[in-house]
């Protein structure tokens, strides 16, 4: 199929607005766990870990659906593999920017991607999207913005990081509506699991055999530290992690299967709703009025975006 044939896409906006949101929340749900639980773990060793614990539910999903003979094989498709590497690209990126950047700039970086999607939906793939779908995105982003606030770094060298990934992300989700509509979700999550269990191992080994300098190491060892040490409570944390990446990951790649990209990125600004939540009740930190202003704002445009479809 062309990026520009849209007569087999599937076009179930519901049911990707649906899966595109409890993605954010779930998102949401393993960011508040590794900022609460995984301080002696660095990212490689949560990537690599993570995805070993996540190969046998992967499997064991496959074989309820009768696809564990051909699922490597179907994990494995160039398409698929790109997709995967896009969105491991994209996590990279994120992570990266993080020590140099305070969490806002990153996050409203980061949250440029439906603006992308919709460059990508209009100009790629030759699905309309309209005044109205360009407004509601529009208005999205600027409710991000007045959300997160980013600070005066956002102009510095890092945080075009997040913009790359921001970048990334949107191209794997068209390729996910262009070309792994029809693919299972198993095969999709098991190969985005398999390209960052790859980042994991090479990040490890690459700081294990270089040795960063000790500044760096002591500043941010989520990024340049060694493998932390590994009791009960670090499996456990790995096991959970394990299991919501995987409902992630097929609820990613469900949603943009199942309607327009344009119409269901839009929806996934909610993910910073449900991270101000989380802040209230673990970190009690309380949203200011502009922040709330931004939340209106963020629905508002979903809402928009849904009038606009039916």
């Amino acid at each position: 199929m062309s990026f520009t044939d849209t007569s087999s896409r599937p076009q179930n906006l519901s049911r990707g607005v649906i899966l595109v949101i409890a993605a954010a929340f779930t998102i949401s749900l393993q960011d508040v766990a590794i900022k609460l639980f995984s301080t002696q773990l660095t990212l490689w060793q949560i990537f690599f870990l993570r995805g070993m614990l996540m190969l046998p539910l992967l499997f064991a999903l496959a074989r309820m659906q009768g696809l564990h003979r051909v699922l490597l094989r179907l994990a494995l498709e160039k398409w698929v593999l790109i997709r995967s590497l896009c969105l491991t690209s994209t996590f990279l990126a994120f992570y990266a920017a993080l020590p140099f950047l305070n969490l806002s700039t990153v996050g409203a970086a980061n949250y440029v991607a439906p603006i992308f999607v919709t460059l990508l939906s209009a100009y790629v793939i030759a699905e309309p999207v309209g005044p109205r779908g360009w407004l509601a995105v529009f208005i999205g982003f600027l409710g991000v913005i007045l959300l997160l606030q980013p600070g005066t770094d956002a102009f510095s060298f890092w945080a075009v990081l997040p913009l790359i990934g921001a970048a990334f992300y949107a191209m794997a989700h068209i390729t996910t509506r262009v070309k792994c509509h029809d693919v299972p979700l198993s095969a999709v999550a098991l190969s985005l699991n398999l390209v960052m269990m790859a980042a994991g191992g090479l990040g490890s080994l690459i700081i294990k055999f270089t040795t960063p300098p000790d500044t760096l190491i002591h500043s941010y060892p989520y990024i340049f530290g060694n493998w932390g040490s590994l009791g009960i409570t670090e499996w456990q944390i790995l096991f959970f992690l394990a299991c919501v990446s995987l409902v992630i990951y097929m609820l990613l790649a469900g949603a943009y299967q199942a309607a327009p990209p344009s119409k269901v990125a839009t929806f996934e600004y909610t993910y910073l709703i449900f991270v101000m939540i989380w802040d209230y009740f673990f970190f009690a930190l309380l949203p200011n009025a502009l922040s709330l202003f931004g939340m209106a704002l963020i629905v508002g445009a979903g809402l928009m975006v849904l009038r606009k479809q039916r």
